[in-house]
């Protein structure tokens, strides 16, 4: 579905979605060096995510002492990760707040890269 060409890249995931995506989509080689623990917090939903070892992990529930905390609605999560919305500029319009180690959050956000989308058929 990422690399489907006809599919908007700007449409909304649900939480459950996401969460798939990200499982689907995360990138061994952009967290080389990375050991993290986050909570993600997405409307009432929770959820547990660990990175470590090159290894991602994403379960229902709180994280016990995580390095950050990432609170907000799948959309805005969405386009941080997929569509390059900047995390400043999610904060300051109040549909992000974070708690813990920004530089974590940051390196969270990149770990996730999207294929180019597939060609159209007959092209």
């Amino acid at each position: 579905g990422a690399r489907s060409p006809s599919k908007p890249r700007d449409a909304a995931l649900g939480v459950d979605s996401l969460i798939l995506s990200f499982r689907t989509m995360f990138d061994p080689r952009a967290a080389d060096g990375l050991s993290a623990s986050y909570e993600l917090r997405l409307g009432e939903d929770r959820f547990r995510a660990e990175v470590a070892d090159g290894h991602f992990e994403v379960v229902r529930g709180v994280a016990e002492r995580p390095d950050a905390i990432i609170e907000t609605d799948s959309n805005t999560l969405a386009a941080l990760v997929y569509d390059d919305r900047q995390l400043a500029e999610a904060l300051r319009s109040g549909d992000l707040k974070i708690e813990g180690d920004e530089s974590a959050i940051e390196r969270f956000l990149g770990l996730f890269p999207l294929p180019d989308p597939a060609m159209p058929a007959g092209m």
